[in-house]
């Protein structure tokens, strides 16, 4: 009873903290590139924190299991050093009993990277794209602000609008730099509105002027007009990257195993079983080098974690280009990791290594 409390109670500690500095590290990048995406009018200005919201929300199955890594490979380093765990040998607990407790500490964290990778993952990233839609299917008028410069959908067209009206199709003092069709035109006019004309987007300007230069030739042309209408979509925006596998639920994915699908499920079932290798792995891994010090297992925490990833994303890739299946795929590097992991595990419980040179000594005398 005394070994598994105190353990845990150590995990819990260490688990709280490094989720608090993982979480408010990956924040501080969420928010700074959430604000990047807003500064070009891909997302709502004033939508930023619900956005960064649902970043950090989609990524906390990967925060979750790195923290649980780390924490656990904190915590018997440290045991390591204080030679707490030479006393736990000493008293018959072997490097398995530390499995018990291990798990009952981690699988509420296990479960809960389940949930967030099967189910909250796909709707964190829906609600994303549903607030990036409703914001880009707003009209260009309508998104800039007074005295603000914005690109269009397009990116060929920049617009300038000193809007002081409440209604949000109107505007005042609008200019238009555009190039299309070889020519670069500047448009300022006093007022202008929002119409839909077949379908398709115009901005009427009223009371104003026009530039157009040849690119080629270098002419010029200057008019002066009443009321000007300037297309600005080809079509009304609709919603876009709707058929992302990232956007589906996993119940969607299984119905419609084609291999898009199945390499997204394969990042989510990865989530929930890296989790689980993680915690074997820090176990089976983690010891104290007087050489190298303290700081090499997080090291290796850091850069075993960075492998494990970066093979998911390769396994993902390989799916999606049917290079290999998914039951495959899984069995090879997940059940390959499970089974590395736990002769590891019990190489190190049994003092195999030892017991080899052991067995080898008397050979070498005798000879």
């Amino acid at each position: 009873m005394l070994f598994d409390s105190s353990l845990r109670k150590e995990l819990g500690r260490s688990f709280g903290a490094t989720l608090v500095v993982l979480a408010t590290i990956v924040m501080t990048v969420m928010l700074i590139r959430t604000l990047g995406q807003a500064s070009v009018g891909r997302v709502n200005p004033s939508e930023v924190m619900l956005v960064m919201g649902y970043t950090v929300l989609g990524h906390l199955p990967t925060i979750l299991t790195l923290s649980l890594f780390v924490a656990i490979t904190a915590t018997l380093t440290r045991m390591y050093a204080s030679s707490e765990m030479v006393v736990w040998f000493a008293s018959g607990q072997g490097l398995l009993a530390f499995l018990k407790p291990l798990l009952r500490f981690a699988w509420p964290v296990l479960l809960a990277v389940v949930v967030l990778a099967l189910l909250v993952w796909p709707w964190s990233n829906q609600q994303i794209r549903d607030l990036r839609d409703r914001y880009q299917d707003r009209g260009d008028v309508e998104r800039v602000a007074p005295g603000r410069f914005i690109e269009s959908a397009g990116g060929q067209r920049v617009f300038f609008i000193d809007k002081d009206s409440a209604d949000a199709t109107t505007g005042n003092n609008i200019f238009i730099a555009s190039t299309e069709g070889g020519k670069e035109a500047v448009t300022s006019a006093r007022s202008g509105k929002l119409e839909t004309i077949k379908g398709e987007r115009f901005v009427v300007l009223d009371q104003g002027h026009r530039l157009e230069t040849e690119l080629d030739t270098g002419a010029t042309r200057i008019s002066e007009f009443v009321e000007y209408g300037n297309r600005i979509d080809a079509r009304i925006a609709g919603p876009g990257g709707r058929d992302s596998p990232r956007l589906k639920s996993t119940l969607t994915l299984l119905r419609d195993p084609t291999p898009r699908h199945l390499s997204e499920l394969s990042w989510r079932l990865g989530l929930a079983l890296a989790a689980f290798n993680c915690v074997l792995i820090a176990l089976a891994a983690t010891r104290v080098n007087p050489r190298v010090g303290r700081s090499a297992g997080l090291i290796f925490t850091l850069f075993a974690f960075a492998s494990y990833y970066n093979l998911l994303g390769v396994g993902q890739s390989w799916i999606a280009n049917g290079r290999i299946g998914l039951p495959a795929f899984l069995a090879l590097l997940h059940g390959g990791i499970l089974v590395l992991a736990v002769l590891w595990l019990l190489a190190r419980h049994g003092n195999w290594l030892n017991r080899l040179r052991q067995r080898r000594r008397p050979a070498t005398e005798a000879a």
